[in-house]
């Protein structure tokens, strides 16, 4: 990935991430978190990979709100933003640091020492 690019992808993370959290309550959507941004070279798509703390109804409402509001966090972005396209964004939920922080437990209950008869 070019360094233009690269930046470019940091500077989207960041603004959407800002617009994400002024825009979007708390209460019904979780507490949302972008957790990574893939940008096509051409800068007309972009996958945002999103983290949701909260429970399997509040992930859905989350990603409903998401979908929802995706052209009025778009235009936001644009205005933040100054880019001669400001990508398409598609929203992906990441379950990755869930999955991560399960392997941890399941590593930690294995390396407790076995309790003594």
């Amino acid at each position: 990935m070019s360094l233009r690019l690269e930046r470019v992808r940091e500077l989207l993370k960041r603004e959407i991430g800002e617009v994400i959290r002024r825009e979007l309550p708390v209460n019904e959507a979780g507490l949302i978190n972008v957790n990574d941004l893939r940008v096509a070279p051409n800068l007309k798509n972009a996958t945002v990979f999103i983290g949701i703390l909260g429970g399997e109804a509040q992930k859905k409402k989350g990603m409903d709100l998401l979908e929802k509001s995706r052209k009025r966090i778009q235009g936001l972005v644009a205005t933040g933003v100054v880019l001669k396209y400001t990508p398409r964004l598609r929203f992906v939920l990441d379950e990755s640091v869930e999955r991560g922080n399960r392997v941890l437990r399941i590593l930690e209950e294995l390396e407790q020492p076995p309790p003594c008869s």
